[in-house]
C-alpha cells in the first residue's frame, strides 16, 4: 500500500495559531479602544465576544466543507479570508467597522483550528494522533504566549493598528506555505449534506454520550479561561494601573503553563493512562481559581496573585484538552471534520457566552473573575463524570472515542 506523505507539523502549528494570535494580540489594546473611539466598555467588549462567536460558527461550516471538498482547499480559502479581514481591521475608521472586521477575521482564522485537528486525525493513528495533536497545541501555545506582549508593545510604540498589519503578513505567509507544501489528507470525500442531513449528523454526534461529554469538557474549560481573558486586561489597566506591555509579559507565564501540560501529554502518552492525565488537569483547573479566591479573601490583589494561580488552570487545560479533543473527534472517523467543527463550536460558543457574561459585571472585578473561573471548571468536571459514566457502562464495547482515553 502506498504511503502517503505526512503533513508538516510546523505548518499545522502555524495554521492553528492564526486564530489565537488574532484573538490575543488585540486584548492589551481593548481598554484603550474606549478612548480612541469614544465607545462604551460593552461595545469594545464586542470585539472579543463576536470574535469568539465568529470562531464558533465558522467551525460548523469548515468541518462539513472539508469532509466534502478536502482539507487543503478549504484551509486555503479560510486563510485568505483571515488576511483580508485583518487588513480591514487595520484600516477600520470606526468601532462598528472594527467589530465587523473582527467577526470576519474570526471566521477566517478558525479554519486552521478546525481543519488542522481533522488533518491530524486523517494522517496518524489514534495514539499517534494524540501525541501529534498535543505537539500541535503545544507549538500553537507560542502564539498566545507572545501575542499579548507583542500586541502591548506594538500598541505603545506604533498604535493599535500595527498589530493588525502584523496579522496580515502572518496570514499571507501561512497561506503561501500551505499552497506550496500541504498535501491533501482526506481522500474519502463525502457528499456535502443538505441542512436536514447535516442536522442528523449533529444529532447523531450529540447523541453519543462520549462525544457530548468530552465536547462539554472542552467547552467549559475554555470558558473558564475566557472569563479570565475578558477581565484581566481591564483589571491590569484600570484597577492596578499597569501598562499593556506588562499584561503581555505576565501572559507569557500562562502560555508556558499551557505548553507544559501539552508536552506532558505528548511525552507520557502510552506510558501513563491518558484518562489519568486528563483528570489531573481538571483538578488543577479547579485549584487555580480557588487559590485566587484565597488571595482575595486575605485582602491581597496584585498581578502575581492573579496570574500565578491562573498558571495552574492553564497547565490543567494543557493536560486535558488534547485528550478530550482527540477522543471527541475520533468518535466516528467518517465524520472527523464535522466532529472537529462541532467540538470547536461548543468550545468557542461556551467561551463567547462566558466572556459576554463577565462583561455584564464591573469590568475587571477579580471576585467575578475568580467565581466565573471556578464555576466553569466545576461544570467541566461534571461533564467529565458524565462522559466517563457512559464509558464504564459499556465496558469492553468501547468505541473509537472511548478507547482514546484508555491506556495503550
Amino acid at each position: 500500500m502506498t504511503e502517503h506523505p505526512k503533513p508538516s507539523v510546523p505548518l499545522l502549528v502555524a495554521a492553528t495559531a492564526t486564530g489565537p494570535l488574532a484573538l490575543n494580540i488585540f486584548v492589551p489594546s481593548m481598554p484603550g479602544m474606549e478612548r480612541v473611539f469614544d465607545a462604551s466598555h460593552a461595545t469594545v467588549q464586542l470585539t472579543l465576544s463576536l470574535y469568539l462567536i465568529g470562531v464558533a460558527v465558522g467551525q460548523l461550516v469548515y468541518g462539513p466543507l472539508s469532509d466534502r471538498w478536502g482539507r487543503r482547499p478549504v484551509l486555503l480559502a479560510g486563510l485568505g479570508l483571515y488576511a483580508a479581514a485583518s487588513l480591514a481591521c487595520a484600516l477600520a475608521p470606526s468601532i462598528g467597522l472594527l467589530v465587523l472586521g473582527r467577526a470576519a477575521q474570526a471566521v477566517g482564522g478558525c479554519a486552521g483550528m478546525v481543519i488542522a485537528r481533522a488533518i491530524v486525525r486523517d494522517a496518524w493513528s489514534r495514539e499517534e494522533a494524540t501525541r501529534v495533536l498535543a505537539l500541535v497545541i503545544a507549538g500553537m501555545a507560542v502564539a498566545p504566549m507572545v501575542a499579548p506582549a507583542l500586541g502591548g508593545f506594538l500598541d505603545e510604540w506604533f498604535g493599535w493598528r500595527a498589530g493588525f498589519l502584523l496579522l496580515v503578513g502572518f496570514g499571507g505567509l501561512v497561506w503561501a506555505a500551505a499552497l506550496r507544501g500541504l498535501p491533501e489528507t482526506h481522500r474519502d470525500l463525502t457528499p456535502l449534506p443538505g441542512p436536514s442531513a447535516l442536522w442528523q449528523a449533529y444529532r447523531a454526534l450529540f447523541g453519543r454520550r462520549l462525544f457530548l461529554g468530552y465536547a462539554l469538557v472542552v467547552g467549559w474549560m475554555t470558558g473558564g479561561f475566557f472569563v479570565f481573558l475578558a477581565g484581566a486586561a481591564h483589571a491590569m489597566s484600570v484597577t492596578l494601573h499597569r501598562p499593556p506591555s506588562e499584561y503581555g509579559l505576565y501572559f507569557v507565564l500562562l502560555s508556558a503553563g499551557y505548553m507544559g501540560g501539552n508536552m506532558a501529554v505528548s511525552r507520557l502518552a502510552g506510558r501513563v493512562r491518558l484518562e489519568a492525565l486528563a483528570f489531573a488537569g481538571l483538578l488543577l483547573s479547579v485549584a487555580g481559581p480557588l487559590v485566587i479566591g484565597g488571595f482575595l479573601a486575605a485582602g491581597h490583589f496584585s498581578p502575581a496573585s492573579l496570574f500565578l494561580p491562573t498558571v495552574l488552570l492553564c497547565v490543567g487545560n494543557g493536560l486535558t484538552l488534547p485528550v478530550t479533543i482527540t477522543a471527541a473527534v475520533g468518535v466516528d472517523l467518517r465524520l472527523a471534520g464535522t466532529a472537529s467543527g462541532l467540538v470547536g463550536f461548543v468550545q468557542m460558543g461556551i467561551g463567547a457566552a462566558a466572556s459576554a457574561a463577565t462583561g455584564l459585571f464591573e469590568p475587571g472585578d477579580p471576585v467575578v473573575m475568580a467565581a466565573g473561573m471556578l464555576l466553569t471548571n466545576l461544570a467541566a468536571l461534571a461533564a467529565w463524570a458524565y462522559a466517563r459514566g457512559g464509558g464504564r457502562r459499556r465496558g469492553g464495547q468501547a468505541g473509537e472515542g472511548e478507547s482514546a482515553v484508555r491506556p495503550a
